[in-house]
Parts: C-alpha cells; sequence; structure tokens
C-alpha cells in the first residue's frame, strides 16, 4: 500500500472511535447485521474467522463476543495496538498481527471459514495490490470458505464526484463533537479524503486533520478480480437488502 495510507492509520488510530457517534453501539450494530450475514450463508458456529482490515477492532471484537474465534490483523502497527487493548478491556482472546494484506504472511493461522475486510478497506490498494490481496486471501480460506467486504457505492460516486460528506454532530453543547469529509478528486477514478475530527472542550475547539488516498473500486472490477483468484458464487448485497450502511460483496472459494 502506498505510504500515506499507513501514515492515515498510524495517526488515526487512537481518535479512530471518534467518527462514530457511539462506538460501543457501532460495534454491536455492525456485529448483529454482519453476524447475522455469516450465519445465514455458513454452516457452523462458532466460525473460524480472519479479520485481515480490522484497524482498532470494530468487527473483529464484535464478532468475538458473538462466540466466534477470530483473528485479526492490520497493516497498521498503532491500529493492532489499539485494538489489542481493546480487546483486552472485554476480555476477549483475539490473536492480532501486524500485516498487509497483500501477503497476509504475518498471519500464521489458515483454513479460516470466513475472511473479512469491511469498511472500505479494498480500495486503498491498486490494481494489482488487489490482485495479490485476493491471492493472499484465498490462500488463507478453506475450501468453500467466504469472504465478506465492503466499499463505498463507487459505482455511483464516480458519477457524482461529491466534494465533501455532509458533517455529522455529536454530542451536547459544552462538548460537541464534528466529523466531516473533504474529499479532492485527483484522477478521474481517485481522490485524497481529508478527514477532520473538531472536538470541544472547556479550552476551546481542537481539530485534527488526516489524509488518505481512495480510488473508484467499482463492483464489476472487484468481482472480476475475485473471480481471477478462484472465488465464485460471487453476490452483491446492497445497503437496503443488507441493512449495512455500504455495498457488500460475498463470495466463496471454490472447492
Amino acid at each position: 500500500m502506498a505510504g500515506n495510507v499507513l501514515d492515515f492509520y498510524e495517526a488515526l488510530a487512537d481518535s479512530y472511535h471518534l467518527i462514530f457517534e457511539d462506538w460501543d453501539s457501532a460495534i454491536e450494530r455492525h456485529t448483529r447485521i454482519l453476524g447475522d450475514l455469516l450465519t445465514s450463508q455458513t454452516a457452523g458456529n462458532p466460525l473460524r474467522i480472519l479479520d485481515c482490515a480490522c484497524g482498532i477492532g470494530t468487527q473483529a471484537i464484535g464478532l468475538a463476543m458473538m462466540g466466534h474465534q477470530v483473528v485479526a490483523s492490520d497493516l497498521s502497527e498503532a491500529a493492532v495496538h489499539r485494538a489489542q487493548h481493546e480487546a483486552q478491556l472485554r476480555s476477549l482472546n483475539i490473536p492480532f498481527y501486524v500485516s498487509d494484506m497483500t501477503s497476509l504472511r504475518e498471519v500464521a493461522e489458515s483454513g479460516f471459514d470466513v475472511v473479512v475486510a469491511v469498511d472500505n478497506a479494498l480500495p486503498h490498494l491498486s490494481s494489482g495490490q488487489l490482485g495479490q490481496a485476493a491471492t493472499a486471501i484465498a490462500s488463507k480460506l478453506k475450501p468453500n470458505g467466504l469472504f465478506m467486504a465492503s466499499i463505498r457505492d463507487y459505482d455511483k460516486l464516480i458519477l457524482e464526484k461529491p466534494a465533501i460528506q455532509k458533517p455529522a454532530f455529536y454530542g451536547a453543547p459544552g462538548s460537541r463533537r464534528i466529523v466531516h469529509q473533504v474529499w479532492d478528486w485527483i484522477e478521474n477514478a481517485r481522490y485524497s479524503l481529508h478527514l477532520y475530527i473538531t472536538v470541544q472542550s472547556d479550552q476551546g475547539w481542537k481539530t485534527q486533520h488526516f489524509v488518505s488516498e481512495y480510488r473508484c473500486l467499482l463492483r464489476y472490477e472487484l468481482s472480476a478480480v475475485l473471480s481471477d483468484a478462484g472465488f465464485g458464487d460471487i453476490r452483491w448485497l446492497m445497503p437496503p437488502e443488507s441493512g449495512f450502511y455500504q455495498p457488500i460483496v460475498l463470495a466463496r472459494l471454490s472447492a
């Protein structure tokens, strides 16, 4: 991945929870939707799950709290350390690794029932890196194992090219928090994302600014890459169907 992507998540790790109105509620909400979806698509319980883009643990923690056997990895060492701390606070036994999803070589385990990569992690990757990631993910799954990912609806966004994400206002007066994004479009299919988190305290307002780069990963491209890596039964679930806030792809590794 590009250096600025790693820098983005290293800097954001301590503040990532602030992008949610209530991070614990988000963990519960994401887990309820994704956990129910996995249960409907797989046999057996608990499942062995690898979260290969775990960040600070939003999905890994929730899935482990459901009773699944979770292993988690991320490119960012700072994010992994934060996720380890959060898991320990909740008395969860989750092995964590610092590992780039384009190789996953640091992840010792394999034969997982499910690999997940949600919250728009894949669009950080170039076309070549995406193929490497699909191959690495396939190597960690058992035959007929399931891959689940979510990305923004870039089929729509590439046409609209929005310049800003509407600000979110959290908290009460005196302890308010404002979260918003500005998107600078570089080329037809790439943009720099500027994330601003502004927090109110007794000392006044303080703004944090984080920058990363994404590309518009279209659904047909991701489907084609997964097919080339040996996945079949590739299906997309849009938010009205799944209840999740981003489109979800499900792909099953061929036996």
